[in-house]
């Protein structure tokens, strides 16, 4: 048999294994229980988070609905890797289907990606809003911010899809055991032979994004440095470090996944690092952006506030 028929064999699988985080039947139901809480909080934050700019007008603002949509894109990239992994420890199964494999490197390229192109855009809104604010109304329109959402979306759907298929079409000869606890590109590049992988347009963009993002803030902090009162200047920073904290968080991570050098990978560092930028960002992002936000922390007492009265006037209804 040829070594191209090894290869298509050994590829024609129906099903990944993914990684199992312990093999005691104790140690998978506290990966349960830990990976339930954590998916629960990102949930009631993000939750919180788009129902306070959904429905407070005075946060119908650029800035507040790019982050209305990061947090759209927090529950999905959550919601596409822990449910899997949750249901694996539950069940004591480390199956995942081909077609499934390829759905969450689809999902989860595409909602990184996404994050990621979106923090690009947030951090020119808040260039804008500090070293250009007499032309913010035009510059950051509703309808330009509209445009911009659609655009980022779309580039990113296109660039998924082709990073998906890029990936799948190279012949895997060394076995299905995907070591992650959901179906990451990286470890799925480890079972190829193959050295033909598309990866530098990816990279291109990435550090694309990332010099933006640098050259940004590097004027905003020029700027805020000019402010002449230190109210100015606190009130600019509090604007700014919350973002600049996702990205830090986001970037490291990231970068040190998907672009590392595969001799410095481990299974246990690879396992925290995933964990780091899927899990916890989604769970940290909501509070992080409200800690010090008087606006937000306002608009998220009202959502709670009535949903608590609406739930007290439905009991007393009921009770009646």
């Amino acid at each position: 048999m040829s070594e191209d028929s090894k290869m298509f064999n050994s590829s024609s699988f129906n099903e990944f294994l993914l990684l199992a985080f312990a093999d005691t039947r104790e140690l998978q139901l506290l990966h349960f229980s830990l990976f339930l809480g954590i998916y629960l909080a990102a949930l009631l934050g993000n939750g919180l988070i788009i129902t306070a700019i959904a429905f407070d007008h005075h946060l119908h603002t650029p800035m507040y609905f790019f982050l209305l949509n990061l947090s759209l894109l927090d529950l999905g990239t959550v919601s596409t890797t822990v449910p899997k992994s949750m249901a694996n420890s539950l069940w004591d199964t480390r199956a995942i289907s081909y077609s499934g494999c390829a759905a969450q490197v689809f999902l989860v390229v595409f909602l990184l990606g996404g994050e990621y192109s979106l923090l690009t855009v947030m951090a020119y809104d808040r260039f804008v809003a500090i070293c250009r604010p007499l032309h913010y109304g035009t510059l950051m329109g509703s309808r330009g911010c509209v445009r911009m959402a659609a655009a980022l979306w779309t580039s990113v759907f296109l660039c998924s899809a082709l990073h998906t298929a890029n990936t799948f079409s190279i012949p895997l000869c060394q076995g299905n055991t995907v070591d992650q606890f959901f179906c990451e590109v990286p470890q799925i590049l480890k079972l190829s032979c193959s050295d033909s992988y598309l990866r530098e347009v990816g990279v291109c963009l990435f550090f694309g994004c990332f010099i933006f993002i640098v050259l940004s803030y590097v004027q905003i902090f020029t700027a805020v440095l000019r402010i002449p009162s230190e109210q100015g200047q606190h009130k600019a920073f509090s604007m700014c470090l919350p973002h600049l904290a996702v990205v830090s968080l986001f970037l490291s991570t990231v970068m040190f996944a998907y672009l590392k050098p595969h001799s410095v990978s481990s299974p246990a560092v690879d396992l925290v690092v995933a964990v780091l930028y899927s899990v916890v960002p989604p769970a940290v992002n909501p509070l992080i952006y409200s800690m010090r936000n008087k606006e937000l922390k306002n608009a998220l007492r009202k959502v709670i506030s009535w949903t608590f009265f609406s739930r007290g006037k439905i009991a007393i209804a009921l009770h009646k």
